[in-house]
């Protein structure tokens, strides 16, 4: 019979939680908890909470299985998650990924063992002012990518741009591994100008079902012309033009991020194809529009859960 474990992914931002027999996934648990609440409370209280109460309700459709480990990655390896594994330098593939698992007990959790996958870091250890623009780091992503690899999603060489709290852009060599990364905070920029700032009002502080590519077209534009801070604040004029629609203006604001990341990429020469796109529908097909040219794939949110329970399953296999 197929081993069960429980998976864990605990982001930034997120927190999701699956119960997986072999390649069958019996439940799945979600709480928009991560390690921000962790940074902003100044305590890991609330994750621990939410880690302990997610596990459990999974754990409730056991039946006669009971889950070996609890497999985990994502931030929940940082120094705001349960402990902090040390990243591993790339260039990282599967071997490399699963050779420095680490084995913890977090008996106020669950009684399981628990394995975290290590993140990996690109360029200096030390970065200082000399040296910060070539350092990088992830982590989730890596087991992302090894799933996406391992399933076939990918296949080598490639890059791979994740638009979640952070937009992340990974370049994966012939060889398999992780070459490379480069990290914007672009994802939570986004929500703290749709929230937090006096463009509020002018725009939908919900995730966007769909972005009119016409729009996004004059954000990038706009930002190519001003710079992004006074793009954003073009969203504000534009409201009180009273001629544009919220979800108009927020197509506008995203196109200003996505051309505040994609021309230094383009510059640096840091696209290699094929390239796959993993993130939310609209802000994905955003990027596909952006990146029309090398005609980027898109993945489905039911492929990334895919690869990114793949990954946790290769990474795990031997320990």
């Amino acid at each position: 019979m197929a081993s069960c474990s429980i998976c864990i992914d605990a982001g930034t931002t997120n927190t999701r939680v699956w119960l997986v027999c072999g390649e069958q996934i019996i439940a799945r648990a979600g709480a928009m908890v991560g390690v921000r609440d962790t940074a902003r409370e100044g305590s890991s209280e609330r994750l621990y909470a939410t880690l302990r109460d997610l596990i459990a309700e999974v754990s409730a459709h056991c039946e006669s299985r009971e889950p070996a480990f609890v497999a985990a990655a994502g931030m929940i390896t940082s120094a705001l998650g349960l402990v902090e594994v040390p990243h591993i330098t790339a260039p990282a593939g599967i071997a490399e990924l699963a050779a420095n698992v680490s084995h913890c007990e977090f008996p106020a959790i669950t009684q399981l063992p628990v394995l975290l996958v290590p993140g990996v870091r690109t360029g200096p250890r030390d970065a200082d002012l000399n040296n910060v623009n070539a350092a990088d780091v992830m982590r989730g992503e890596e087991t992302m990518c090894m799933g996406l690899l391992a399933a076939g999603l990918a296949k080598p060489p490639c890059t791979v741009i994740n638009l979640g709290s952070h937009w992340k852009v990974i370049n994966i060599d012939a060889d398999g591994r992780i070459a490379g990364s480069r990290t914007s905070l672009a994802g939570e920029l986004v929500h703290a100008a749709q929230t937090q700032t006096i463009l509020a009002s002018a725009v939908p502080q919900t995730r966007p079902e769909s972005l009119e590519q016409k729009w996004i077209e004059a954000g990038m534009r706009e930002q190519r012309s001003s710079g992004l801070a006074r793009a954003l604040f073009c969203v504000r004029l534009l409201e009180q033009g009273g001629r544009s629609t919220p979800q108009e203006r927020l197509a506008f604001l995203i196109g200003a991020f996505i051309a505040s990341d994609l021309d230094p990429l383009l510059a640096r020469k840091e696209l290699v194809e094929p390239t796959i796109i993993a993130g939310p529908g609209a802000i994905a097909e955003a990027w596909r529009g952006a990146l029309g040219f090398l005609a980027p794939q898109v993945l489905s949110q039911e492929e990334l859960e895919l690869a990114l329970l793949a990954g946790l399953r290769c990474l795990t296999r031997s320990q």
